[in-house]
């Protein structure tokens, strides 16, 4: 997998023009959650990368493999199936797949539109400071994930 980015335009258009060829009717490939689901999942994280919502409830395990979890996020291997995620990120009712998809969308449209200064002073609750190739690649990669989840 080679480390593409959020911030560069042909890769936005191309993760936009995937999450367009969601239905409400998508099925996941694997997993438990609807596509509803997994776009309130996708959106809340990148509301915590963009740094308008708070990260609350981390495990202490969390905590402690912060280092490791940070390396699987920006390194260039796939997540697993079946990865586990932040329980604030857990989706365990269902979602309206209209609104969440407007919800995502939104939320990555503020992600790229940050500036160069605006993206220095955001520091993610769990993994601190994160370079700009950093942000861009590791919300890529959820993305690209869930979006193959789903078939896109």
């Amino acid at each position: 997998m080679s480390k593409k980015s959020l911030y560069s335009p042909g890769v936005y258009q191309e993760t936009l023009k995937r999450i367009g060829q969601l239905t409400s009717d998508s099925q996941p490939a694997w997993g438990k959650m609807s596509v509803g689901q997994m776009l309130a999942h996708c959106a809340e994280a990148q509301e915590v990368a963009n740094g308008t919502k708070k990260l609350e409830g981390t495990p202490f395990v969390a905590k402690l493999f912060k280092g490791f979890i940070r390396k699987m996020v920006v390194n260039e291997k796939p997540y697993p199936k079946g990865t586990k995620t932040h329980p604030q990120y857990l989706q365990s009712t269902e979602r309206d797949f209209q609104r969440e998809k407007e919800h995502l969308l939104s939320a990555l449209k503020m992600f790229v539109k940050m500036d160069e200064a605006k993206v220095a002073r955001v520091e993610h609750p769990l993994f601190g400071r994160m370079t700009r190739e950093e942000r861009g690649w590791g919300m890529y990669k959820h993305l690209d994930h869930h979006l193959k989840q789903f078939g896109v």
